[in-house]
């Protein structure tokens, strides 16, 4: 429900989203976000292998043109039963070769993999549900989410995750 002359859309079951809104700033504060997250990964991986980090996860997809196997260590949203992972800024070469392979394995807990398959969500409540669930990235993750939601909502792009071992 939208509440007119208020930006925010309303939810009867949680709280409120800004309405969707593409900002220039939050388009070229991303790409620089995650080169620098790329420059730690490496510790940051072996940290995670070792201990666990938080919802961190390792997306194993194989690319759209190659059919290589991919990796991409992400954030793993949760919703209840329901499992999210998403680009804030649209598309990017995981998102597309997700996209486009439907399937793909995640680590959870390495070294294990669990296969999923993954379906790309439209605008609307669950992926409302998956921009929501956000807030579980470790600082400053979800500072930054939080604070980019209606960039987000206009151009993040979010898939629904299921597992396919159950």
């Amino acid at each position: 429900m939208r509440i007119l002359g208020d930006a925010m859309t309303k939810r009867p079951d949680g709280p409120s989203l800004p309405a969707p809104k593409a900002s220039a700033g939050w388009r070229r504060f991303f790409p620089v976000m995650y080169r620098l997250i790329a420059l730690g990964e490496p510790p940051l991986l072996a940290w995670w292998r070792r201990y666990g980090y938080g919802n961190i996860v390792e997306l194993r997809v194989p690319g759209r043109r190659t059919g290589l196997p991919r990796t991409a260590v992400l954030g793993l949203l949760r919703d209840g039963n329901r499992w999210f992972l998403g680009h804030p800024s649209g598309h990017v070469p995981w998102t597309r070769n997700l996209e486009a392979a439907g399937e793909a394995e995640l680590v959870l807990r390495w070294p294990a993999t669990v296969p999923v398959r993954a379906t790309i969500l439209p605008p609307g409540g669950l992926r409302d549900r998956a921009i929501l669930a956000s807030g579980q990235h470790p600082f400053p993750g979800n500072l930054v989410y939080r604070l980019a939601r209606a960039h987000i909502r206009a151009e993040g792009v979010f898939f629904l995750v299921e597992r396919q071992d159950v």
